[in-house]
Order: C-alpha cells, then sequence, then structure tokens
C-alpha cells in the first residue's frame, strides 16, 4: 500500500485525511436524488404556468406536491451548500477568508433554504 506514496509523503507520514470521501458521496447522493426531482418540478412549474394564483394554492396544498416541492429545496440547497464548499476549499487559500466564506455559506445556504421551506408549508398549510 505505501508503494503509491511519494518518498517525500512517507518520510513526513502524510496521506489521506480520510474525510473527503463522505463528502465525495454526499453529494453525488444528493446530485442523484435531485435528477428525479428537478424532472418533477420542471413538470409542476408546467402545470403552475397555465393556471392562476388559486390554481398554484391548491396545487401547491396537494400533500405530495408540498412534500416533493420540499425535499427538491432541502436537497437542492444542502447540494449547492457542499458544491460551494468544495469551491471555497479549492480556490481560496487565506485562512481567514477561506473560514468567513465557509461560515457565510452556511448561514446563506441554510436561511434561504429555510426560508423557502417555510414558505411552501405557509402556503400549503393554508396560511397565505
Amino acid at each position: 500500500m505505501d508503494n503509491y506514496r511519494t518518498p517525500l509523503s512517507r518520510a513526513r507520514g502524510l496521506g489521506s485525511a480520510k474525510h473527503g470521501v463522505g463528502h465525495w458521496i454526499s453529494e453525488r447522493i444528493s446530485a442523484v436524488a435531485l435528477v428525479p426531482l428537478t424532472l418533477w418540478a420542471v413538470f409542476g412549474a408546467l402545470q403552475l404556468g397555465a393556471g392562476d394564483y388559486d390554481f398554484a394554492v391548491a396545487w401547491i396544498s396537494q400533500i405530495h406536491n408540498a412534500v416533493l416541492m420540499v425535499l427538491t429545496i432541502a436537497i437542492g440547497f444542502w447540494h449547492m451548500h457542499a458544491g460551494l464548499r468544495v469551491v471555497v476549499e479549492d480556490y481560496v487559500h487565506t485562512a481567514l477568508g477561506k473560514a468567513a466564506l465557509l461560515i457565510l455559506n452556511l448561514f446563506v445556504c441554510g436561511l434561504a433554504g429555510a426560508l423557502a421551506i417555510f414558505s411552501i408549508l405557509k402556503v400549503a398549510l393554508g396560511g397565505a
């Protein structure tokens, strides 16, 4: 197994941090989950485009549409957060800038996702 490591990495004892695989797998799972959800969302948007406001409220009030919309939003924002995290980790090289952008990414994605889900639930449960 050590045959694939460079002499310098063997001397320093450096190797894989063993934590990147979990991030990679979660990005792929969220991407796969978004495929059918996005197809459903496009179909739903086409339906909503043909109706009026009352039709849209009735559509999102149906339990299966509300659940699928919440899943689409939640998984979409999680996927966006994971992708932006990789971009920041790969391309920002100052420790303070990287930490600030990672925290900003977490809060913006979390807040935007929470507001979208709250809005969906408010309409779906009759609060609009």
